[in-house]
Order: structure tokens, then sequence, then C-alpha cells
């Protein structure tokens, strides 16, 4: 059964950085695609970022060139690396496995979630 993990979450000071981890158990795959999700106390849940199966990246425009993501397919552990944290970075962030990257949410492992705090 596939599972998802996130990791490394916690609060932080504006301006401050932390990375965010996701860990892929139960596929054998030898590759899939990522997508990180965030959502705000209050509003709907949005995309953040993605890494397809080649490692190219895509980011929502609120986030780009302050977030990276990156995938290491061997150990099937993906990575959000977030710097230049603003408080409206804030909210529950979600990674989600894409084994078939078919871009289908219905296909999607989601993991737990997990809270960054950002503060002023």
């Amino acid at each position: 059964q596939v599972q998802v993990v996130e990791s490394g979450g916690g609060s932080v000071q504006a301006g401050g950085s932390l990375r965010l981890s996701c860990a892929v158990s139960g596929y054998t795959g030898s590759s899939y695609c990522v997508g990180w999700f965030r959502q705000a106390p209050g509003k709907e849940r949005e995309a953040v970022a993605s890494v397809v199966r080649d490692g190219s990246t895509s980011y929502a425009t609120s986030v780009k060139g302050r977030f990276t993501a990156s995938k290491d397919n061997a150990q099937k552990i993906s990575y959000l690396q977030m710097n230049s944290l603003k408080v409206e970075d804030t909210g529950m962030y979600y990674c989600a496995a894409d084994l078939t990257c078919r871009l289908r949410s219905s296909d999607f492992y989601w993991g737990q979630g997990i809270q960054v705090t950002v503060s002023s």
C-alpha cells in the first residue's frame, strides 16, 4: 500500500527558511511525479509546486524564486526548500504523489499534511 509522509514543518520568522520532505513508501516503480499544495485558514487548497518524472519543476507565481522543489527517485523522497518565507506562506502543506503522472487528482496519494507557520 502506498503511503506518503511529510516532515520538516514548523514555525519560523518572516525571511527565514524551512525544508519540507515527502517520503513515498510501498511503491516499486522507478519514478513518479510530485505535487506540493498548501491550504491557509479559511482558504481553498492551492498548488504550490510540482516535480515531474524528469525532474522538471513548476511553481505558483507567489512562490517562484523563493521555493525550490526537488525529487530523489532512488530514495523516493521529495523536498520543498522554502526560503524568504512570508507571513502569507503560513498554512498546512501537503505532498501528493502522482504515480502515473497523468495529473488526475483522483490518482494522487496524499500525505497527512504538515503545518508551516511564519510570523512577522
